[in-house]
């Protein structure tokens, strides 16, 4: 059976590298290792637009929306608060287009801190802009524990209580349509949410490419691998 295709979506930056100083398509090397170590083939999706975003989800086997920077308060009718940062309309442009056509289409899909705040604010819900104790310090990882909801998708993938990797200062605040929330930090800081079945749709508000568990993106590639292995069978002939 081939390996599952899971697109990881990236975002533009300027970055230096040998002789060049440009505009790149950037994502961390924890993100492609995470889906390869999952069992995935991973496939980095740079801003394009909005308009080629059902294109490019039918080609996908499922669909990764990375972390990075702050959802434009705007997309859920919020004025921004001083501590929010600078907008990425661009990404965010794109971002919720991939959503919208992923979840229409029914391909899985996995929303990683920023993804997990913009699928929310995809189906109509809301965020709160700042939160302290969720940042150890600029630009370092910090870890907290993170309690599943019984009966939710999150917990059948992970039982128990675990220590996560996070950095996020902007959290859920009103769930949009459909999710439930999944996951809890001990503070009450919602951490995970989700889609009911059939649809396989999971937000974590963490980042589990820093860290060693593997066990949510095995559940996105192992459910990515099963719907395109039942296409592949409806696709037969004889069908």
């Amino acid at each position: 059976m081939s390996k599952p295709l899971i697109g990881v979506t990236t975002y533009l930056d300027r970055a230096r590298w040998g002789v060049w100083d440009m505009q790149a398509a950037l994502l961390p090397a924890p993100y492609p290792q995470l889906v390869r170590e999952s069992g995935g083939l991973a496939v980095m999706l740079p801003p394009d637009e909005p308009a080629a975003a059902a294109e490019v989800v039918a080609r996908l086997d499922g669909l990764v929306v990375a972390g990075g920077a702050d959802v434009e308060p705007v997309r859920y009718g919020a004025e921004p608060d001083p501590r929010t940062g600078p907008p990425a309309r661009a990404r965010d442009s794109w971002e919720l287009a991939l959503l919208d056509a992923a979840l229409a289409s029914g391909t899985p899909l996995l929303g990683i801190c920023r993804g997990m705040q913009l699928l929310n604010v995809a189906l109509g819900g809301t965020l709160i802009q700042h939160l302290d104790g969720h940042v150890e310090a600029v630009g370092v990882i910090g870890r907290h524990a993170v309690k599943p909801v019984p009966g939710t998708r999150y917990a059948s993938l992970v039982p128990g209580m675990t220590e996560v990797p996070t950095y996020h200062h902007q959290a859920v605040d009103r769930l949009g349509a459909g999710l439930t929330a999944s996951a809890h930090a001990e503070d009450g800081t919602v951490e995970a949410v989700e889609l009911a079945a059939p649809t396989w749709a999971l937000g974590v508000q963490w980042h589990p490419e820093m860290g060693e568990d593997r066990r949510v993106m095995r559940g996105l590639v192992e459910e990515a691998a099963a719907a395109g292995a039942a296409g592949a069978r409806a696709g037969a002939p004889g069908a």
